[in-house]
């Protein structure tokens, strides 16, 4: 049988030049899909432990590129559909049915996964901020493409746009803590401090110095 829920990841391939482009300077692309890497790394660790906390809860990783070594096993592959994020988003729903989404450059998130769930099985949504304004997952218990109309991605307001996106369609939202996304070189140290022994503090000591990692 099927597991109810979702726990999923949306992803792009870490591939130079694609991904994390806002580390570049004072990183290379090369690098800066380095930093990428060892954030799906650290996403996904905290994805399979929460999934092996919850038996009702497959894990997922909807991408967009190639599936490759950098997704563990384990992991269903479902791929991106749509031109922005909220097309995808709401499409990824639709596709996996009620579950979380979350990004893949939060990995200090996964200690929040646990009440995004338990709120599902209470019959809520569930979203957690982002400081710069976005939001770094969303759950839904029951997909519906208008949840995600006219909320503009990848902006300070995102995040709250959302949530009064959610509210005005009458649904019961539980807020998640914020957390500290990676979008630039400045995000790495507070990250690593909140990681010690992550795949993230590893890379960082490695690219840009011990004080980092």
């Amino acid at each position: 049988m099927t597991a109810p829920f979702h726990l999923t990841v949306i992803a792009k391939e870490p591939v130079a030049g694609r991904v994390k482009t806002r580390l570049v300077p004072p990183l290379s692309p090369e690098q800066a899909a380095q930093v990428a890497a060892a954030c799906l790394a650290d996403t996904f660790a905290a994805v399979t432990a929460a999934t092996a906390r919850h038996a009702d809860v497959r894990r997922v990783v909807l991408i967009d590129g190639d599936a490759g070594p950098w997704i563990p096993s384990g992991y269903e592959i479902v791929r991106q559909r749509g031109d922005g994020l909220g097309e995808r988003l709401a499409n990824g729903f639709d596709d996996l049915g009620a579950g979380l989404i979350v990004g893949m450059d939060t990995p200090s998130a996964g200690r929040w996964f646990d009440d995004a769930f338990d709120a599902l099985r209470a019959g809520e949504d569930a979203i957690g901020m982002t400081e710069d304004g976005g939001y770094w997952g969303i759950a839904l218990v029951e997909p519906d493409p208008d949840v995600f109309v006219g909320v503009p991605m990848s902006t300070e307001t995102t995040g709250t746009a959302q949530l009064d996106r959610l509210h005005a369609l009458g649904r019961d939202v539980r807020v998640l803590p914020t957390v500290r996304d990676l979008d630039d070189v400045d995000d790495i140290a507070p990250l690593v401090a909140e990681l010690p022994g992550s795949h993230l503090a590893g890379v960082a000591a490695h690219l840009i110095g011990p004080s980092w990692g």
